[in-house]
């Protein structure tokens, strides 16, 4: 499958900035594991929240969890050796490893924009779903989120979109991408190794349908704010530009699932990629617009707060966490 994304997609809005504000650290972390199902809890619940421009970013860890053996994940085009190989490089274990879940919140002044919903009351025995702690460590209730938006229908992204039967954000709209929604209601998923993810997206997205806004590529979600077409991860995979004052963040959603195994090694296959060529074709496109221009950027699943930079490398690209710099 195509994709739509160009270096001029991506930086069409006005002027490349670069991100200037303080990061604030509103909690710790404490780890825990089971011996016998690899679980992992956060307490008190992790948030990191900063400016960019006039809005406030906030990330909130819905959660982690150890995930088992890295091999059977990613690099799955490649030997269990190769995979270790690289891991042991980078000072990471070969035989585990931490699935973080990072849904982002901004604040306009005039809106308040949710982007995915972690996984849920469903997540909740494994100790995440931490979602709404979150909004309220930052000072947000449920009923103040006015957008949601989906960046793509896996489960860890619209687990949280409900609670028991009720929306869980009462007062929002939503905004997702056309060909993300038109994939996973399509009954010709049934009987496919899609069916599940299909009547996960009836259950908690289909019933929203008439407050959902369908947008494609370059479509706006509130000013300041620009879905981009990043198809492979799945159908229908958008990442989104979030621009104030002249200064940019990124929104990569799961463009890349580790910051080593996927970036790194952005050719490497990954097992929950659905479309593996167009998701390593994306990952390049991506991620060497973001090393070129050093745009900050915020991914789902790296290393909590989840914010940071790509450096170019021999092979593929180097994550550089957020430190001091936003500090000044």
């Amino acid at each position: 499958m195509a994709t739509d994304i160009t270096r001029r997609s991506l930086l069409q809005a006005a002027g490349i900035g670069t991100l200037a504000a303080p990061f604030v650290l509103n909690s710790s972390v404490v780890l825990a594991a089971s011996e016998t199902e690899a679980k992992m809890t956060t307490s008190p619940v992790e948030t990191r929240s900063f400016k960019l421009g006039t809005f406030r970013v906030a990330v909130i860890r819905d959660g982690m969890r150890a995930s088992g053996a890295p091999s059977e994940t990613f690099g799955t085009n490649q030997s269990p050796e190769a995979v270790a190989a690289l891991l042991t490089e980078n000072f990471l274990p070969t035989d585990n490893f931490v699935n973080s879940f990072a849904p982002t919140l901004v604040d306009t002044g005039s809106e308040v924009v949710l982007f995915d919903t972690g996984l849920g009351e469903g997540g909740r025995e494994g100790g995440l779903g931490r979602l709404a702690e979150g909004l309220k460590a930052l000072g947000y209730t449920p009923e103040q989120v006015s957008v949601v938006v989906i960046t793509h229908m896996h489960g860890d992204h619209i687990g949280g979109l409900t609670e028991g039967d009720a929306p869980a954000f009462p007062n929002a709209r939503y905004v997702t991408g056309r060909t993300e929604y038109d994939f996973w209601v399509s009954p010709d998923r049934v009987g496919t190794g899609a069916e599940q993810g299909h009547k996960g997206v009836l259950a908690k997205v289909k019933p929203l349908a008439e407050k959902i806004t369908f947008i494609e590529d370059g479509g706006e979600v509130v000013p300041g704010v620009t879905g981009i077409n990043a198809f492979g991860h799945s159908p229908g995979h958008m990442i989104f530009r979030i621009e104030s004052d002249g200064k940019p963040l990124v929104l990569t959603a799961d463009t890349a699932n580790h910051y080593v195994l996927s970036l790194q090694r952005p050719d490497w296959e990954v097992r929950f990629d659905m479309d593996k060529a167009a998701a390593a074709a994306t990952r390049k496109k991506v991620f060497d617009m973001v090393a070129t221009d050093r745009l900050a950027f915020v991914g789902y699943h790296m290393p909590f707060p989840a914010v940071g930079f790509a450096e170019k490398g021999a092979e593929g690209y180097r994550f550089v966490p957020a430190s001091y710099q936003f500090d000044l």
